[in-house]
């Protein structure tokens, strides 16, 4: 077994190691000019899908069918609690034919795998083999309650350091389950893929093009206790902006140090409550899916998730038998309010990655409010899942790399241009979303109100600055930006600016008032002239319920202007 790696990621990651000048109009990249418009490159050719692709009406689901090759044998009640529906109803989600062996899905479990046979499970990865693939569990961090958080790494490599990793060229796939700890199946699903880094398994033919980052349980304090949220009480899923929680911080080093170019968030929904309350029915979709699209989301970036990896996936699990609907959950109070599509707050992995110009998406199976009931059926759903993103990634890998960089390239270059969305909300529509009726146990299909992701309705709009500035006061929300990846630089001398501050009227509206500024020593710069741009707005922007300001890390709107005009800053030694 390859020794455990410690992470060690520097605070401020900025390039620059001597005082500079910089024109704040000059672009990066080896773009010609900011001005300049880059032109796209010729898009590749997609390979062949049988699955719809998103339009921005509502969709119909994607599959309804049933497995008809899957046992149908009687469910073992010395495995799992009383059924929570009829038998009929239960027979809609027969076993799969393909059976997973993990500690949890043992014949006689009453529990999923613990932490501490998942731990010993990682102990027992097979070593670098003789083809050059080399394995090593990563000492990702802790959790709140001190348990440890590993990572497992998966490279055709010389060694897995972070520079020999990018020196192969090869993009690397991370995917994280287990945020919520009641999503157990996404943990199980992670230990079936890493049986696949055997020598004849599945995975070991994709490495010759791709890298793998496991992190099979993101959240042991919620797992121990059965609880979505960490031990705080916080939703991890959703703290991957502000990193308020030490098991955040762990993923958001991870991704800066191995740079994922596909991100996926694994986990589960719930199957009963409340649609049975407020519909009679339960939830008919096996699998729930959603490719990341917040605003700002680059156009290449949002194309290539959803041909290259939404519709062979969502493909994929039809032909296995599974029924595939878009992520969604009930919204609101009851039965009229109906169903809303995963989040586009950039507070989620998925949709952060999708700022970072990675792809970023999130795969649900159906079933954290059944315990152990149709576990094999929930793990099997993940697992081709995750199969389907790991066989695209290899065959994509090229055209990864290329999308990724014209995307960092092209937002780069619309520093001090254009229009920037400061906050969008969801398309209100209506659709026929299939439930299983629970008098009749039917699927039949519901017409429900329905929040739809795909396209977004923008509710404010602000000119693109060239950057912002934070004064060293705002050293709090500076960390927070370096955590994130962004470069984030410091001023070394007083430097006048043309600004825009912040004004707050007392009613939560906010608006921006021309202003001349001074750049004093020791405060911050954070440049829109660089590929991640995008993803500090998000944080910094102050009117949004997610930024740094609403949640009270940035404190004064006098520590915060955008900068709308080209200044000659200098910049610390780094």
């Amino acid at each position: 077994m390859t020794n455990p790696l410690a992470l060690v990621v520097p605070l401020n990651p900025s390039p620059a190691k001597t005082p500079q000048r910089l024109l704040l109009a000059a672009c990066v990249l080896a773009l010609s000019a900011c001005g300049t418009s880059v032109p796209l490159p010729q898009w590749p050719a997609s390979q062949p899908a049988t699955a719809p692709a998103p339009q921005t009406g509502a969709p119909a689901p994607v599959s309804t069918a049933t497995d008809t090759t899957a046992s149908t044998a009687p469910i073992s009640q010395s495995r799992v609690q009383a059924l929570p529906y009829s038998d009929a109803v239960a027979a809609l989600f027969p076993e799969p034919a393909q059976r997973y062996h993990t500690p949890g899905l043992a014949s006689g479990r009453s529990a999923f795998t613990s932490n501490a046979e998942l731990a010993a499970q990682l102990q027992q990865l097979p070593p670098a083999s003789s083809d050059g693939l080399q394995i090593a569990v990563l000492s990702a961090g802790s959790s709140q309650n001190g348990r440890p958080i590993s990572a497992v790494l998966a490279a055709q490599s010389t060694d897995l350091t972070p520079a020999s990793l990018d020196a192969a060229g090869r993009p690397t796939v991370m995917i994280v389950a287990g945020q919520q700890g009641n999503a157990p199946a996404s943990t199980e699903a992670v230990l079936a893929l890493l049986q696949e880094l055997q020598a004849d398994g599945l995975l070991r033919p994709m490495l010759a093009h791709i890298n793998l980052l496991l992190v099979p349980r993101a959240n042991p304090d919620g797992f121990e206790t059965g609880q979505p949220t960490t031990a705080s009480g916080a939703d991890l899923r959703h703290d991957h902006l502000r990193l308020a929680t030490p098991e955040a911080r762990v993923l958001a080093r991870l991704v800066g140090m191995y740079r994922p170019a596909v991100v996926v968030d694994a986990g589960e929904f719930a199957a009963l409550e409340p649609v049975q309350t407020r519909f009679g029915a339960v939830r008919a979709n096996d699998m729930g899916l959603q490719y990341a699209m917040p605003a700002n989301t680059h156009e290449f970036i949002a194309k290539a998730a959803r041909e290259w990896f939404y519709q062979p996936m969502a493909s994929r699990l039809t032909d296995a038998g599974l029924r595939v609907d878009w992520l969604s959950e009930p919204t609101g109070n009851d039965a009229a309010a109906g169903f809303a599509m995963d989040t586009i707050a950039p507070t989620t992995l998925a949709n952060v990655a999708a700022l970072k110009n990675a792809i970023g998406l999130t795969v649900q199976s159906r079933g954290n409010d059944l315990g152990l009931l149709h576990a094999q059926r929930r793990v099997h759903g993940l697992v081709q899942a995750l199969l389907a993103v790991l066989d695209n990634a290899s065959a994509r890998a090229a055209d990864l790399a290329k999308v990724q960089t014209f995307a960092a390239r092209d937002i780069a270059a619309k520093a001090c241009q254009g229009s920037l969305l400061v906050q969008a909300q969801m398309q209100q529509e209506t659709r026929n979303l299939a439930l299983v009726d629970l008098a009749s146990a039917q699927i039949a299909p519901q017409s429900v109100a329905w929040q739809s992701a795909l396209g977004l309705t923008a509710t404010a709009q602000r000119s693109r600055p060239c950057g912002y500035w934070l004064s060293p006061e705002a050293r709090n929300t500076a960390a927070q930006l370096d955590q994130l990846g962004l470069q984030v630089q410091r001023v070394a001398e007083l430097t006048p600016l043309v600004a825009d501050g912040y004004l707050s009227h007392g009613n939560s509206a906010i608006t921006t008032q021309r202003a001349l500024a001074d750049a004093p020593p020791g405060s911050y710069y954070v440049s829109m002239n660089q590929g991640q741009a995008n993803l500090a707005a998000a944080l910094l922007e102050p009117d949004t319920p997610y930024g740094s300001y609403a949640q009270g890390v940035l404190l004064d709107l006098g520590h915060l202007v955008r900068v709308v005009t080209p200044a000659p800053l200098v910049f610390e030694d780094e």
